[in-house]
């Protein structure tokens, strides 16, 4: 799944091409997640400018000069593909086509990518803009695992599977650490951990691949490893399964129970 390092990329890369152009086409192929009907997404954004593009949490807001928003949430296995003329993609879910013959083509061989028009706003903070001190006041509450307190969206946006292993890893804690029982010294390394993380893997990325739209290699990461043994310094990785989401994590990381 793309996240917040592949989206911020993604969004730069996408604003290059298609901010200042019209939109003159959008096709829906696959409506199973479609969250608005097709003649309305058609009559709303269609003969309209693209005038920014932002990712918000796990998801890129396309913003046209009428006010509209086109949502598009990749989900696990979305895919993105510049075309022209016509679109050769396979498991397209919807194609995009600007005035100046530039196409957009999303896919998903599970068709589980989401379109959604005009989202209400959400409370929750994303991951790099956190209050100072908003962990440390949002942990106390919950006593779920750290891993999926991070994951689940509904205390903070943007932090997926596989970055918040290397987040964890990066702070020396154990994904299945009761959050309320952190102490407020490793909430502020992992504060810490989560933006020096994030921004380190879009570096990554964006040097090596700096015009992508689709997701890259992560063979740099350091723990979320699916077909390794070990870490890149040499730690043997622990496979686990925490509320159905594959964890990665070493010995060394300390539980807090």
């Amino acid at each position: 799944m793309p996240e917040i390092p592949d989206l911020n990329i993604f969004s730069r890369n996408l604003a290059k091409r298609l901010v200042g152009k019209t939109l003159i086409n959008i096709t829906v192929i696959i409506d199973r997640q479609l969250k608005v009907p097709k003649a309305e997404l058609k009559e709303k954004l269609e003969a309209q400018i693209l005038i920014a593009i932002r990712r918000i949490g796990k998801e890129l807001h396309l913003e046209f000069t009428n006010g509209h928003v086109l949502v598009i949430h990749l989900m696990l296995h979305g895919t993105m593909y510049w075309f022209e003329g016509k679109n050769e993609n396979k498991f397209t879910i919807a194609e995009l086509l600007f005035n100046d013959g530039t196409g957009l083509a999303i896919t998903d061989w599970q068709k589980a990518v989401m379109l959604k028009l005009d989202p209400e706003p959400v409370a929750v903070p994303d991951a790099m803009e956190m209050p100072a001190g908003y962990l440390l006041t949002a942990l106390k509450n919950t006593t779920r695992s750290i891993k999926t307190v991070l994951t689940e969206g509904k205390t903070v946006q943007g932090i997926g599977n596989a970055y918040v292993d290397e987040i964890l890893y990066a702070a020396k804690i154990s994904p299945y650490s009761i959050a309320n029982k952190i102490p407020e010294e490793n909430i502020e390394v992992l504060t810490k951990a989560i933006k020096t993380v994030l921004t380190a893997a879009e570096d990554h990325i964006s040097k090596n691949f700096p015009d992508t739209i689709t997701e890259k290699e992560r063979d740099f990461l350091e723990v979320h490893r699916p077909k390794q043994k070990f870490t890149l310094s040499g730690e043997t990785i622990i496979k686990a399964e925490i509320d159905k989401r594959k964890t990665y994590y070493t010995e060394s990381q300390e539980l807090f129970e």
